[in-house]
C-alpha cells in the first residue's frame, strides 16, 4: 500500500507519495481544488493529512476513492518531525508525515458526517449574526448613554422601535443606518432561527432530546452535530469529559490541586449548555425541572451559584448522552439522582 501525504494549504498543497519500502515514488505540489482528481489516478493507498479547515473535505473525497484516510491531529505532528530544528516547510512537513505512515499506523481524529459539519456551520453562522447584531446594539446604546439618554432592558426584536421613540427629534443618519442594520439582522436570525426549529424537528434524535427541560432545538441540534455518532463514546463521563465540563487537574507527587474546568471540545457546545442549565436553574417552571432544580440546588448550598450551574450543564449532558445512547425520553426521577 502506498502512503500519499498532503500537506494542505488554503490555495496550494504539497504531495509526497511512498511506497510500502518507504521510498518516494511520487512528488508534487498541486492545487488543493484538484486534489481529488489526483487521489482518483492513485491505487488504493493511506491519505495522511493535517487537522485544518480543509481537511475533513479531502478525507471525504479520499474515502469515496477507496482510499484509507488518516487526519491526525495537529497536537500530534509537531512529535513526528513536522517542523524539528526550526526547518518547516510544505515539502519537508509532507515527507515527514509519509516518513511515519510507513513506520507506524497513525490515529486519526474522529472524522465528522457532512451532515454534522452542515448543522455545526448553520449553527455557526446563527451565531455570528447574532454576535454581529449585539455588537451594533451596544454602539446604540453607547451613543445614546452620550447624550445623556438611557435605554431600559428591552427585547432586542423591539430595540429600535424604542430608539425612535424615545429620540423625539430626527435621528442622525448614522445612527439610524445602525438601526437599519438591526432590523435587517433580526429578520435573518428569525429566519436562521426557523431553520434550527425545522432541522431539529425533522430529527428523531432531536427530538427525544428537546424532552429535557429547558433544551430547545438549537442545544439539540448543537449536541448531535458535535458528538456525531453516540456508539463512539463508552459513557456519559467521557462525553462530559468530551465537552470539557470536568475538573482539570494539576497534582504532581504529594501535592493534590484541582482546577476549574478544562474547557476541552466544542466551545460553542459548552456555552449553550451552560446557558441551558441556567435557564433550567432560574426560569424554567415545567413540573419535570423541579428534580434537576433541586439537585442543583444542593450543589449551591455547598459550592456557589455558578459552580452549581457548571455542574448542572454537565449533568444535562449526561442525560442527553443516555437518551441518545438509550433512544429514550426524559424521565424526570432519574434526572435527579445524584451523581
Amino acid at each position: 500500500m502506498e502512503h500519499v501525504a498532503i500537506d494542505l494549504g488554503s490555495r496550494k498543497s504539497q504531495i509526497c507519495v511512498r511506497g510500502e519500502d518507504g521510498r518516494i515514488v511520487d512528488e508534487r505540489r498541486c492545487e488543493t481544488a484538484e486534489l481529488k482528481r489526483y487521489l482518483a489516478t492513485r491505487p488504493p493507498s493511506r491519505v495522511i493529512v493535517e487537522t485544518c479547515a480543509e481537511a475533513f473535505g479531502v478525507a471525504d473525497a479520499a474515502r469515496e476513492l477507496g482510499h484509507e484516510t488518516r487526519v491526525v491531529p495537529a497536537t500530534l505532528v509537531k512529535t513526528l518531525g513536522v517542523g524539528a530544528r526550526r526547518l518547516k516547510t510544505d515539502q519537508r512537513d509532507a515527507r515527514a508525515l509519509s516518513e511515519v505512515s510507513c513506520r507506524v499506523d497513525l490515529p486519526t481524529v474522529h472524522v465528522p458526517r457532512r451532515e454534522s459539519r452542515d448543522r455545526k456551520s448553520m449553527c455557526g453562522m446563527r451565531e455570528a449574526l447574532v454576535g454581529a447584531r449585539t455588537k451594533l446594539i451596544n454602539t446604540v446604546r453607547g451613543w445614546l448613554r452620550g447624550q445623556g439618554r438611557r435605554l431600559g432592558t428591552a427585547s432586542r426584536t423591539t430595540f429600535t422601535k424604542r430608539v425612535r421613540a424615545l429620540w423625539e427629534d430626527p435621528l442622525p443618519s448614522y445612527v439610524e443606518r445602525q438601526l437599519q442594520a438591526i432590523e435587517m439582522l433580526t429578520s435573518q436570525i428569525s429566519a436562521a432561527d426557523d431553520e434550527v426549529q425545522c432541522w431539529a424537528e425533522a430529527d428523531e434524535t432531536c427530538q427525544k432530546l428537546m424532552t429535557v427541560p429547558a433544551v430547545g432545538a438549537l442545544t439539540s441540534l448543537r449536541f448531535v452535530a458535535a458528538l456525531d455518532d453516540a456508539s463512539r463514546f463508552e459513557g456519559p463521563h467521557q462525553v462530559e469529559s468530551y465537552l470539557g465540563l470536568v475538573p482539570g487537574e494539576n497534582s504532581s507527587s504529594e501535592r493534590q490541586q484541582k482546577l476549574s474546568i478544562t474547557k476541552a471540545g466544542p466551545r460553542a457546545l459548552r456555552w449553550v449548555l451552560v446557558q441551558a442549565a441556567w435557564v433550567l436553574r432560574t426560569r424554567c417552571r415545567k413540573a419535570e425541572a423541579v428534580p434537576l432544580q433541586l439537585w442543583a440546588a444542593r450543589v449551591e448550598q455547598r459550592r456557589g451559584k455558578r459552580a452549581a450551574t457548571v455542574a448542572l450543564a454537565r449533568k444535562l449532558a449526561g442525560i442527553l448522552f443516555a437518551i441518545w445512547r438509550d433512544g429514550s425520553a426524559y424521565d424526570a426521577s432519574r434526572g435527579a439522582k445524584m451523581i
